[in-house]
């Protein structure tokens, strides 16, 4: 049984083509990496597959499960999590604060609009546990604004490996880094265990091919190359898509 199947799909904005039926098969435990020029469709195809956009037609599998029509909101209650390419947290709170809040989103506590996540013992032992694995658990306390932008990276890491993941999709994890955060980040990924399966959107291919195991290439919503590292670096397309020639 495959981690994540997506079989022919498609979607368009008008009269523009997105994703042109895509088909890819993740296996337990793989780390596949998404690559193609601006414009591609990288992140639309990850926005499809998180359910935070609807298909014009195809098939999404998560580990068996056909979750085509299953809403956003409950995907992550069957195992997915995923990190974006825009940081999306809340400066004005705590780090410990920020991974409580996706611990909430899977908690049927949510639906308390006057509970005080300060009280929830449960929730702030998991966003530490988290922040541990991702070496901020020593400043759990300090306001995410006074945050590099590494540490901020780190923390939406925290906040997907908090909800236990069967499947973590990354979009762009080492955009804006510095060579140091690159690094510190690329072995917090390489720590995670093979009971994760990882999917990652990302342009810096030297820190990216460290990662990948097998490779897709989109180019124009299309799948256009998908194989090993030497394979999809080796073919002819790769060189014309990237290069030009």
């Amino acid at each position: 049984m495959s981690a994540l199947t997506v079989t022919g799909l498609c979607k368009s904005f008008g009269g523009l083509h997105v994703t042109t039926n895509v088909n890819l098969n993740v296996e337990p435990g793989e780390r596949r990496l998404i690559i193609g020029p601006n414009g591609a469709g990288k992140t639309t195809l990850f926005n499809l597959i998180t359910g935070e956009l609807s298909p014009d037609s195809g098939s999404i599998q998560l580990f068996g499960q056909d979750i085509t029509k299953t809403p956003s909101r409950r995907r992550p209650h069957l195992g997915m999590a995923r990190t974006y390419q825009i940081i999306t947290l809340f400066p004005r709170d705590t780090i410990i604060h920020n991974v409580s809040l996706a611990l909430l989103g899977l908690s049927p506590a949510r639906w308390n609009p006057a509970i005080n996540i300060k009280r929830q013992g449960h929730l702030i032992e998991h966003g530490l546990a988290a922040l541990e694995r991702v070496g901020l658990a020593h400043i759990a306390e300090r306001p995410l604004a006074q945050t590099s932008y590494g540490e901020r990276r780190r923390v939406e890491i925290a906040m997907a490996l908090a909800q236990n993941p069967r499947l973590l999709l990354l979009d762009e994890p080492f955009a804006g880094l510095s060579i140091d955060e690159r690094r510190d980040v690329q072995q917090l990924l390489l720590a995670i265990p093979r009971d994760v399966t990882m999917v990652m959107i990302e342009h810096n291919m030297d820190v990216a091919l460290e990662f990948a195991e097998r490779i897709t290439l989109l180019h124009f919503g299309e799948v256009i190359v998908e194989g090993n590292r030497a394979e999809v670096v080796d073919n002819p397309r790769t060189r014309e898509v990237y290069l030009g020639h």
